[in-house]
């Protein structure tokens, strides 16, 4: 909206935008490189032990050479994303205002035995060379396939949209979507696109494990089998790789549980004769490539 090479001044840009003018002068500074190593170890630690809160996450990073506090370990976790999974009270308590709703969990006592039966959505924390990123992923949850990503340098609710777009525009619908209760997912604009298309909702109570199993899984496979093992330069290097990978897990992976086939594999052999679904309408298609590096 800024156009810092009009010949109209900045000062009056900013007050026919009603723009605080020191956010448009404002340069990020840069996550010092100590920084990123605690939190790259942060999320090979909580990867393996999810449920290690920030005291005892402090008490890890301590034997493996990093001085920090509790107060720095909480931070890190705040940017990182990370919630520590273990019974908190009053876990059911529904989200406070309209724009964050909270729905109740619904795959309690379900059988999943189809494809497109049940959808799961799910955000991790990407570390890089310089810097870090966050990684989107919705999964078919019957086969395992992962049907649409985004990478993104921000933690916002357009990157996860975009990629529940592409899915539901590629394979149809899903009759129930699951999602833990972060705000990008409980935001009115990712809830309404769900409901337009009959879409059943459910959420994970807060700091439950069991409820997104195979999405954490899944992320432990991407970073062990991959992520661990690159040095990504910026954002554009890791959307390269991580997309190769991800050719290789829905093509190539075959998973024990799906009886050796691939998941490309299990989708579409159970997928039934008659799509249960319609596509979605054509104006969802989006026209914005994923967010870029910074």
């Amino acid at each position: 909206m800024i156009d810092k090479e009009s010949d109209l001044p900045l000062t009056r840009q900013c007050e026919l935008l009603k723009v605080n003018r020191s956010s448009v002068y404002y340069e990020p500074a840069p996550v010092p490189a100590e920084d990123l190593e605690v939190m790259r170890v942060m999320d090979e630690v909580h990867l393996a032990r999810p449920f290690l809160g920030s005291r005892r996450l402090v008490d890890e990073l301590r034997e493996r050479g990093f001085e920090v506090n509790r107060k720095r370990v909480q931070r890190l976790m705040r940017v990182m994303n990370l919630c520590p999974i273990y019974p908190k009270p009053r876990t059911t308590r529904r989200g406070v205002g309209v724009n964050h709703e909270v729905y109740p969990y619904l795959l309690g006592e379900l059988i999943i035995d189809r494809p497109n039966q049940v959808w799961a959505a799910d955000v991790t924390y990407i570390p890089m060379a310089r810097g870090f990123g966050y990684l989107v992923g919705i999964m078919d949850v019957f086969s395992r396939r992962l049907l649409a990503w985004r990478v993104s340098n921000s933690l916002d609710t357009r990157f996860c949209l975009e990629a529940l777009k592409e899915a539901l525009e590629r394979y149809g619908r899903p009759m129930i979507f699951n999602t833990d209760q972060g705000a990008q997912f409980t935001s009115r604009a990712f809830t309404s696109v769900l409901e337009a298309n009959d879409i059943r909702i459910s959420m994970d109570g807060k700091g439950s494990w069991r409820d997104n199993v195979f999405m954490e899984r899944f992320w432990w496979s991407l970073k062990h089998e991959h992520v661990y093992l690159h040095a990504y330069d910026d954002l554009r290097v890791a959307r390269e790789g991580i997309g190769t990978y991800l050719e290789y897990y829905n093509h190539e992976r075959r998973h024990s549980s799906l009886g050796k086939l691939t998941p490309v594999q299990a989708y579409e052999q159970n997928l039934p004769l008659a799509a249960p679904s319609s596509p979605a309408p054509a104006d969802w298609v989006s026209g914005s490539s994923p967010t870029e590096a910074w």
